[in-house]
């Protein structure tokens, strides 16, 4: 079974992710399982005060549209009813609601009916399969608010933001709603990090086993690792144009004193970005350190072959010669033929290696 497994990751259009890859359309939305239910999280605070709500409606969220107060918003699932209401009331515009729905987006950033919309995603490690995870995330600013859908409620990079909310004192209580969405946003860059951080690791155990014990599994690991590579350089690379769109945007939602915080985010992403080019080439390096290995290892069986060959080819011309069926044959009638001939096949071989010695071919 463990090589059936292995095999499969060398022929990669044999993988399920690739087929998956491969069969989709992009004239058709990438299906999405509906959930059940949504999981509606709120954070209202202020400078003195923090509120924290669960709400089992939809329609209880309402009430923070107009809040004195700034409001973190947070979507656990994305049903599309509750969806549609939510972006009906808060003026989301239905070409941002469609793209909230719609899973596989790319990484982009817009702005309607006065409201900063961006849309990007979340990446998680998996040790075991060695493969990367990602969950779209959308995140709309308003002017007091910042509402946040996610599709996954059992797993998200915000936990530190959430407990930096609950410290009174805390740069995020004391800004305004625009430095909410900027924290959101850097929350998920430096989560980047970490999975580089995790994917650096595994690179250097696969050079670790290059160097030491080459062979189809670790030709696996690399291809594996590699194909990683590509899909997090997918997902990296657009995030650097939508922060510099948000940059380069004239809105009023987003302060002057917030906005070199979000140049510090691009300087984040465009590291990241370099960081995940530079890995992709460690793993095309590494499979020509592989390959090479390979080849090494064969030509070293190939010279051991052909030193043998040449080593029997004396004993195998004199044993055929001696073997003719001729009626003469010089010193078939000497009583030393038979060792003479004998000595003749051990002298020879050994004159060709004392030779081989010398000239430093082994």
């Amino acid at each position: 079974m463990k090589n059936k497994r292995y095999l499969s990751l060398i022929r990669p259009f044999e993988s399920l992710a690739t087929k998956r890859v491969l069969q989709v359309n992009p004239t058709v939305a990438p299906s999405r399982k509906e959930p059940l239910k949504t999981l509606i999280t709120v954070y209202e605070y202020s400078d003195t005060e923090v509120n924290l709500e669960k709400l089992d409606n939809v329609e209880d969220c309402y009430k923070y549209l107009d809040t004195p107060n700034k409001a973190w918003i947070n979507f656990d699932g994305l049903k599309k009813e509750d969806i549609d209401k939510t972006c009906a009331h808060f003026g989301i515009h239905p070409l941002i609601a469609e793209d909230i729905l719609s899973s596989g987006q790319r990484p982009k950033m817009d702005e309607l009916n006065q409201l900063l919309f961006c849309l990007l995603n979340m990446l998680y490690f998996h040790e075991e399969t060695l493969s990367v995870e990602n969950e779209q995330i959308s995140i709309v600013l308003g002017p007091n608010f910042v509402l946040s859908f996610q599709e996954d409620a059992s797993r998200d990079v915000f936990n530190p933001l959430r407990e930096k909310i609950k410290v009174a004192g805390s740069k995020v209580r004391q800004s305004g709603a625009d430095y909410l969405f900027y924290s959101l946003i850097d929350m998920i860059v430096d989560s980047y990090f970490v999975i580089m951080e995790q994917l650096g690791e595994k690179i250097e155990d696969v050079e670790e086993d290059i160097t030491h014990r080459p062979d189809t599994r670790t030709l696996a690991k690399i291809n594996m690792l590699r194909k990683e590579m590509i899909f997090l350089k997918r997902n990296i690379s657009p995030v650097r144009e939508m922060i510099n769109g948000i940059l380069r945007s004239e809105t009023h939602l987003i302060e002057d004193r917030t906005e070199k915080y979000f140049k510090d985010v691009y300087d984040h992403i465009v590291q990241a970005n370099e960081l995940a080019e530079n890995y992709r080439d460690m793993m095309i390096n590494l499979q020509d350190l592989y390959l090479n290995n390979v080849n090494l290892k064969m030509n070293e069986v190939m010279k051991v072959m052909a030193v043998v060959t040449c080593l029997l080819a004396p004993a195998t011309v004199i044993g055929g010669i001696f073997g003719m069926n001729f009626n003469r044959i010089p010193g078939l009638q000497n009583p030393y033929g038979f060792y003479s001939a004998v000595a003749l096949m051990f002298i020879i071989p050994l004159w060709m290696i004392w030779n081989f010695k010398k000239r430093g071919w082994f």
